[in-house]
């Protein structure tokens, strides 16, 4: 377990670096335009991909609470493992943001004015106006493109002999959940990426009540979205259905 905890605390930082890095790397070079966004999604993607294969055969490789929270729903592991596998991820995300913090603050006279690095929740939001509303919005949202991840990932792990490339798919999916959902919420589709990115956020001059706001689709979002994942999978593929089929 000890093995696995560490496990998902680097691949969680990797992804963040990895991910988030880009991000920051784009706007550093004052490219927001969708190129931009085909890199950062890609950097997502390639990530997860990366992950699959090296940290993968020791924890799955989920660098992501919302799909941990399938796989316990899923029994593949227990509720004590995914506790344990959240606090990682949080702390391997924490770790990942702290070092892009000091990154940013050290171009921070360089970047004066520029969209928030790590916003990863609703960035392309503007809260002004209804702000009830649009955090509804970017809710569902979050709550639909963490659907359509956790899905293929609940698909694609279900047999062995997909593991070969069960990685390169889920690494393609997230890029496209990442490419439809910057331009709408800034795609968080991870709880424990998001957390983290808005909590050094705050100290970037933002006003707290937003930044809250902000957390609400970032994190409530993927989870119910994961668990409708789960439930369609487990509704169309699970072992009760197959033995209904049958």
């Amino acid at each position: 377990m000890v093995k696995r905890f560490a496990a998902e605390a680097v691949a969680t930082m990797i992804l963040v670096l990895l991910g988030c890095g880009t991000a920051m790397a784009m706007t550093f070079a004052g490219q927001v335009d969708f190129g931009a966004m085909v890199g950062i999604a890609a950097a997502f993607g390639v990530s997860i991909v990366i992950l699959a294969y090296t940290v993968g055969p020791i924890s799955g490789g989920h660098a992501n609470p919302a799909v941990s929270f399938a796989k316990a729903l899923n029994k593949e592991i227990t509720w004590k493992e995914f506790g344990i596998y959240c606090c990682a991820q949080v702390l391997g995300a924490f770790v990942g943001s702290l070092l892009l913090a000091l990154v940013m603050w050290a171009w921070k006279s360089g970047v004066a004015g520029q969209t928030h690095l790590y916003n990863s929740a609703i960035a392309a939001v503007n809260l002004e106006g209804n702000k009830g509303l649009i955090v509804m919005l970017s809710t569902m949202a979050e709550m639909g493109l963490t659907f359509l991840f956790v899905f293929a990932v609940l698909g694609l792990t279900s047999k062995k002999e997909w593991s070969s490339f069960a990685g390169i798919g889920i690494g393609l999916v997230l890029f496209g959940v990442h490419l439809c959902g910057i331009p709408l919420t800034g795609t968080s589709v991870n709880p424990a990426r998001a957390l983290s990115a808005e909590i050094f956020a705050m100290f970037d001059g933002n006003e707290l009540g937003d930044k809250a706001l902000n957390l609400i689709p970032a994190i409530v979002g993927p989870f119910l979205g994961s668990f409708a994942a789960w439930s369609a999978w487990h509704g169309f593929f699970g072992k009760k259905s197959q033995e209904k089929a049958a």
